[in-house]
């Protein structure tokens, strides 16, 4: 996302200096939309800010964003065993950071099919890359039902924005 609004205004002061050089032409502005993320789209959350992108029934499960900079810097992760099976809602796991700890959720039911071994080695990889190289788990979906009561993208940043109005 910081990417994105770097790109868009990077974009605006260009053309804003080119319409400053040739003064009689008429310069249009379109808003260059970029997603650094393919799979933004399909990322599903949750309430407790678990994500879940999903494909061909297989789940991969991370935090988002917004947790992870709540958390500040993790030091310690704990993920569930391959074979475990969870239900959507079920604690399944455990970070830990300087600031606080914090359990994790599945977001959705199904079997845990694998489980990022690169994060328990290294937990900061949630901190620097949570979409991607710092995904906690994956599992086979039971109910792909499930995905309809999460919430998109769009509905999670507008969740993140009701929820800090709440707090001021």
């Amino acid at each position: 996302m910081l990417r994105q609004r770097c790109l868009i205004q990077l974009t605006k002061q260009c053309i804003s200096r080119q319409s400053l050089l040739k003064k009689n032409v008429n310069v249009t502005f379109c808003k260059l939309q970029y997603r650094y993320n393919s799979d933004a789209k399909e990322r599903k959350f949750t309430d407790r800010h678990e994500w879940v992108v999903v494909k061909d029934n297989i789940g991969t499960v991370g935090i988002s964003n917004y947790a992870q900079e709540s958390l500040g810097d993790v030091v310690f992760a704990q993920l569930p065993d391959v074979g475990t099976e969870v239900k959507a809602g079920d604690e399944c796991g455990a970070l830990e950071s300087v600031k606080a700890a914090s359990e994790i959720y599945s977001p959705v039911s199904g079997t845990v099919t694998a489980k990022n071994r690169d994060v328990e080695n290294k937990p900061g990889l949630i901190n620097t890359s949570c979409y991607e190289k710092g995904w906690l788990f994956r599992l086979k979906l039971s109910k792909p039902e499930e995905l309809k009561d999460l919430m998109t993208d769009t509905q999670y940043e507008t969740f993140l924005k009701t929820d800090v109005e709440k707090e001021h």
